[in-house]
């Protein structure tokens, strides 16, 4: 990222101050093309610009905490205690989340699944 682009989102990043934000407009910049609608910015990107920078450090040093140490010239606890805090900041993405009711119709019609299988796996739905 260049330097211009850096300071642009530490500005932004100051400016928001960890308030959620809804991006209307996404450009590509090699392309002449422009996407309107509301997207929301990953937890990562609503980070204060040093907490994005910690996690980018910790994630080059592949989570090493003694390299982080020596980083950022602070202790262990010192680095566990801000790992704590970012971590609770940001939320879980579900890997494997249960199938939605469509999904699970359609198996049911293409015989992929029983009636009762179907009927289990939307016992939570409604």
């Amino acid at each position: 990222m260049s330097a211009t682009k850096t300071q642009d989102w530490q500005a932004l990043s100051e400016l928001v101050r960890g308030r959620p934000i809804v991006v209307e407009r996404v450009r590509l910049t090699d392309q002449d093309i422009a996407i309107e609608g509301a997207f929301e910015l990953p937890r990562l990107a609503a980070l204060a610009a040093e907490d994005q920078v910690f996690v980018a450090a910790f994630v080059r040093s592949h989570g090493s905490i003694k390299e982080m140490e020596q980083l950022f010239g602070v202790s262990y606890p010192t680095i566990k205690a801000r790992l704590n805090r970012i971590g609770a900041r940001l939320e879980l993405v579900e890997t494997d989340p249960e199938p939605g009711r469509g999904e699970v119709l359609e198996r049911l019609a293409r015989g992929e699944i029983t009636a009762d299988a179907a009927i289990a796996e939307l016992g939570g739905q409604s």
